[in-house]
C-alpha cells in the first residue's frame, strides 16, 4: 500500500487539522530536508503517541503510523514517487498557479514563522487550544472530510494579502461541503396539535374520488348515494384535528387541472377508454368508484286539488333515510292545476344541492327530474315524449309522458302514466300499456348505446335503464268486506295474502303487461283509496275496494343492474284519496363516449333562484317566529 501511497502517514489526510494542519505535500517538503531517517522514526513515535489520546479529542493529530509493505522500500524512494506524483496533480490542477515545489517551500517557510509544525504539537499543545475549534464532521473516514485536508495546498500559491493566518486551526476549504450532521439525542415526538406543511400536502383531496368511497366494512344499504354534508369529506383525511383543520382551510374538493390535460382533451369527441374521454371510464370512477347511482322515485295522483301539502319532507326528504340520493324523479298524475307552483315547491324542498334537470306534462301527468347540481354535466341532452291513450287526443287524463337522457354512457328511460280506471276494465288497462310502448317516441336524437337489442315496437327496449311508474288502477279482485278482514289479520308487513288478489301481479306472470319488468316485494297498505285527511278508507256510497293502484316496476338490459333498497308509500300526505308511493334504487353505470350530446350544464334557472328564495324567507319566518315565543313569555312572582 506504500508504493501507491493510500495509507502512508506522509499522504493521509485529517480534517480535524484545520487550516494549520500541514497537508501531504509540507510533509514531503519538510521530510526532504530531514537530515536523517532517525528523526523521521522520532517523529512518528511522538505522532504514535498523539494518536492514543494524549491530546484533547479536538487537537489537530497527525495520521497513523503506515502499513509494513512486503517490498522493502527505502525513504528516499517513497519520496521520490511522493514529489513526482504531486508534480503532476499540480499540472492537473486548475487551482495551482505555481510549482509544487515552490509552493510548498513558502508553506514550509509561513509555518517555520508562525512557530508551528508537527514535532512541535506535543510542546505547545496547551497554547494552541484556544485557538481550536470543534469541527462537527471530524470522522476521519468521511469523504467531505478527506476533502477538506487539501486546502492548504492552495494556500501558497496565493497572494500574502489573501492568506490567513496560519495559526488559525480554522478550515477555510474553496468548496464548502457539509456533512450531515446526526442528532445527538432522541427528537421530540409530535404534538398531536402539530399540523405542518406536510401533513396539509398528505391530505390534500383529490378529485371528489374519495368522497364517494364505500368503505368494505359497511353495509350497502348503509350508502346508496353519495352524502351531500360537506363533513364526510373530512372523515378519511387525517389522524388528528390540526390536519383536518388544515385541510378545511386550505384546499378544495375540486381536483387541481394540468395544463396538458387541458390541451388533450377533447368534450366532442372520445372513446369509452379514453383517458380524455368526459364521459369516459376515469371521469366515472373519480365520481362513482363503485358505479352505481342513488336514484329516488316518487308517483302520486294529487286528486287535482288546488291545496298542496305544506312540507314536501315526508314525500321527497323521509326521515328514515340517511342519505339524499343523486337523481330524484317525480310523477304525478292528476295534478294540480298551477304546474310552475309544483315545481317551485320541490325545488323549495331540494334545496341549493339540486337543479331541475327538466320538466315535461301531458295534461295532468307532470314528471320531473332533478340531479344533483354538480353531476349535471355528465348528463346529455334530455328528451321528452308523450301518448294518449284516450279515444278523443285533446282529452289528456290518461296515457303516459316519458323523459330519456344519458348519463355517462347508461341510458335512463322515466316513464310516468295513468291508466284506465274501473275494477274490471284489465283488458282496457293492458291495451293502454301495449299504446304507450308502441307510441312513445323515444329516442330522437340521443344514439341507442345498444342497438342491437333493441326493437322499433317497444320503447322499453331502447335503453338501458327503464322505470315506469304512476297510477296503473289496477285493482284487487276481492269484495270490500274480504279485503279489510285480510288487511286486519296483516301482520309484520306482509302482504302476501292480498297480492295472490292483485291483477296487475297476475298480468306481469303470465307476460301480458310489463315484460320483462321487476317490481319490489311490497310491505306497504293498499295506497287507494282514503277519505281525504284521514287513514280511512273510502267511505262514500260507492266503497271503493282498497287496492295497489300506485306502482313502480323497473327493467334493465343487463341482468341485476338495478336494485331496490326501499319501496314504501308516504302516509304523511293526505291531500288526496292516494297516498304517495316512493321508491329507492341503485343503477350500475358504464362509461361512455363524448360524442353524446351534452345538455352541458342546462337547468331551469329561474326556478332555482324563485326556490331558494322561498327556503330563505321560510327560514327567516321561522325564526321570526322562535324569537317571538321566546320574547312573550310572562313571569309572574307570587
Amino acid at each position: 500500500m506504500t508504493e501507491n501511497g493510500e495509507n502512508s502517514p506522509l499522504h493521509h489526510k485529517n480534517p480535524a487539522n484545520g487550516d494549520s494542519a500541514v497537508n501531504s505535500r509540507t510533509l514531503k517538503t519538510s521530510l526532504v530536508d530531514a537530515k536523517s531517517s532517525k528523526e523521521h522514526k522520532d517523529a512518528l513515535k511522538v505522532n504514535a503517541r498523539n494518536a492514543e489520546g494524549e491530546f484533547s479529542p479536538y487537537q489537530p493529530r497527525p495520521p497513523p503510523q503506515p502499513r509494513l509493505s512486503s517490498k522493502s522500500v527505502s525513504v528516499e524512494e517513497t519520496l521520490r514517487t511522493r514529489r513526482l506524483k504531486n508534480s503532476q496533480e499540480s499540472l492537473s490542477d486548475p487551482v495551482e498557479t505555481g510549482s509544487s515545489s515552490d509552493s510548498l517551500k513558502e508553506d514550509l517557510t509561513a509555518l517555520a514563522q508562525g512557530g508551528f509544525v508537527f514535532r512541535e504539537a506535543a510542546t505547545t499543545r496547551n497554547d494552541q487550544e484556544s485557538n481550536v475549534r470543534p469541527l462537527s464532521a471530524a470522522a476521519s473516514g468521511s469523504p467531505v472530510s478527506r476533502d477538506r485536508g487539501s486546502s492548504l495546498s492552495d494556500h501558497g500559491g496565493r497572494p500574502r494579502s489573501q492568506q490567513s493566518d496560519p495559526t488559525d486551526l480554522r478550515a477555510r476549504p474553496s468548496k464548502v461541503l457539509l456533512s450531515p450532521v446526526p442528532p445527538t439525542g432522541k427528537l421530540p415526538a409530535l404534538e398531536k396539535g402539530f399540523a405542518s406543511a406536510t401533513l396539509k400536502a398528505a391530505n390534500r383531496i383529490d378529485g371528489d374520488c374519495l368522497d364517494y368511497a364505500v368503505s368494505a366494512k359497511e353495509k350497502p344499504s348503509d350508502r346508496l348515494h353519495r352524502n351531500l354534508s360537506d363533513s364526510r369529506l373530512l372523515e378519511n383525511r387525517g389522524s388528528d384535528s390540526a390536519s383536518v383543520h388544515s385541510m378545511r382551510s386550505n384546499y378544495s374538493v375540486l381536483s387541481p387541472i394540468r395544463p396538458q390535460d387541458v390541451r388533450n382533451r377533447s368534450f366532442l369527441e372520445g372513446s369509452v377508454l379514453g383517458s380524455g374521454a368526459l364521459l369516459g371510464a376515469e371521469e366515472l370512477d373519480r365520481h362513482f368508484p363503485d358505479r352505481k347511482v342513488g336514484i329516488y322515485i316518487a308517483t302520486w295522483n294529487m286528486q287535482g286539488e288546488k291545496g298542496l301539502p305544506t312540507n314536501l319532507d315526508d314525500l321527497l326528504l323521509p326521515t328514515d333515510s340517511e342519505f339524499a340520493q343523486d337523481f330524484y324523479i317525480i310523477g304525478v298524475q292528476e295534478g294540480c292545476p298551477d304546474r310552475r307552483e309544483w315545481e317551485v315547491r320541490l325545488q323549495e324542498t331540494l334545496g341549493p344541492y339540486y337543479v331541475m334537470l327538466y320538466a315535461a306534462a301531458h295534461g295532468v301527468l307532470y314528471l320531473t327530474v332533478f340531479v344533483r347540481r354538480d353531476l349535471i354535466w355528465f348528463c346529455s341532452e334530455v328528451e321528452h315524449a308523450t301518448v294518449t291513450t284516450r279515444i278523443i287526443s285533446q282529452i289528456k287524463t290518461k296515457g303516459a309522458v316519458g323523459i330519456a337522457f344519458t348519463f355517462f354512457g347508461t341510458s335512463f328511460l322515466f316513464i310516468t302514466s295513468h291508466f284506465t280506471s274501473g275494477d274490471s276494465k284489465v283488458y282496457e288497462r293492458v291495451l293502454d300499456y301495449n299504446k304507450i310502448i308502441e307510441a312513445l317516441a323515444l329516442p330522437k336524437g340521443l344514439p341507442d348505446t345498444n342497438p342491437y337489442r333493441s326493437t322499433s315496437s317497444d320503447v322499453t327496449t331502447r335503453f338501458d335503464q327503464v322505470f315506469w311508474f304512476g297510477d296503473f288502477n289496477f285493482r284487487l279482485s276481492k269484495p270490500r268486506a274480504e279485503v279489510e278482514a285480510i288487511i286486519k289479520r296483516t301482520a309484520g308487513g306482509d302482504m302476501g295474502p292480498l297480492l295472490e288478489h292483485d291483477q296487475l301481479s297476475k298480468e306481469m306472470k303470465e307476460g301480458s303487461i310489463f315484460k320483462g319488468f321487476q317490481e319490489a316485494p311490497i310491505h306497504f297498505l293498499p295506497t287507494y283509496k282514503f277519505n281525504v285527511g284521514c287513514d280511512v278508507y273510502d267511505t262514500t256510497s260507492k266503497q271503493r275496494t282498497p287496492s295497489f293502484t300506485d306502482r313502480i316496476v323497473f327493467r334493465s338490459r343487463q341482468a341485476d343492474d338495478i336494485r331496490a333498497f326501499k319501496y314504501t308509500c308516504c302516509s304523511g300526505i293526505k291531500t288526496s284519496d292516494h297516498r304517495p308511493v316512493i321508491g329507492v334504487f341503485q343503477v350500475k353505470l358504464r362509461p361512455g363516449r363524448d360524442n353524446i350530446p351534452l345538455g352541458a350544464g342546462q337547468f331551469d334557472r329561474g326556478l332555482y333562484l324563485e326556490g331558494i328564495r322561498r327556503r330563505i324567507t321560510r327560514e327567516l319566518k321561522r325564526r321570526e317566529a322562535m324569537k317571538s315565543e321566546s320574547t312573550s313569555t310572562i313571569c309572574t312572582i307570587s
